[in-house]
Formats: structure tokens, sequence, C-alpha cells
């Protein structure tokens, strides 16, 4: 199986959601993506590595910014790099054995960028609205619950 040509069969909406959020997650606290994710259609959970809960505060900053990023209408786009080049810009050691020398990328206009071989929207505005259900904190380990609205 070639990594790059089979994606994920991901729910397209929930899933380009959650490259948003890891995204937000990242650069607002350094911390890195999630190291696990649930994907699902009426809703979705990411764990991070983390200290703690987050604070409401925290939470309606990390809503506002990617719906802002939904409302921009931000590209979606594919692009392939042969892993030496990859390796310099993306942590590898979560990647299949089966990945190949050849790496799928994933872009969200100029604002996120990783490895994926899920599938997703073409624009951000297709994805609706993001919403945090809830959040909870357990041995290192941040859970953020999220769901998305339909497009209006």
């Amino acid at each position: 199986m070639d990594y790059n040509e089979n994606p994920k069969e991901y729910y397209p909406p929930m899933h380009t959601a959650e490259h948003l959020l890891n995204g937000t997650m990242d650069k607002m606290f350094g911390r890195g993506r999630s190291f696990s994710a649930h994907i699902e259609k009426k809703k979705s959970k990411c764990d991070y590595h983390f200290d703690r809960d987050l604070t409401s505060a925290e939470i309606i900053s990390i809503e506002e910014k990617i719906n802002s990023l939904i409302d921009q209408d931000l590209p979606v786009k594919e692009d392939f790099l042969p892993r030496d080049e990859a390796e310099k810009v993306f942590n590898l050691t979560r990647l299949p054995e089966e990945a190949g020398d050849t790496l799928r990328v994933i872009r969200i206009g100029d604002y996120d960028q990783c490895l994926c071989s899920g599938t997703h929207l073409n624009s951000t505005k297709e994805i609706g609205g993001f919403k945090i259900i809830s959040t909870s904190f357990e041995n290192g380990v941040l859970r953020i619950r999220f769901k998305i609205m339909e497009p209006k």
C-alpha cells in the first residue's frame, strides 16, 4: 500500500478542523501537535502532552482563532516532499513504515502544514464553525473534545 495514494477516510470537515486545532495549540502553547486523535463526524477529540487543563479564557481564545481561520476561507492544498527534505521540517517519528520516500504535506493557507494521509476539504470556509465541547486534564494529558457546525 502506498501511504500517499490511499488517504485515510476521515470525515473531511472534522479532519480539516483538527488541523486548525493542532496548529493553534502549537502556536499558542508551543507543545506540538496532538499525540493521539479520534476523529468522528459528530464529535472528535485530541490529546496533548500538557501540564494542566485549559482556562475558560484560553478555550474562548482557541475557538475565536479557529473560527477566524475558517472565516478567512483559507485554501487547503496538498504537496509532496522527498523524505530527506521532509525530515528537515517535520517530526517523522510517528510516520508509519509504509510511508515511503515521498511524503504528503497538507497546507492550510500560510497557517498550518503537516504530514497527513487523511482526506480534507478544499477550503476552511467549508468547515462551518468550530466549538470546544469540553476539556480535561489527567496524568500529563490534556484532552480537548470538539465539534463542528454546518456552514451557513
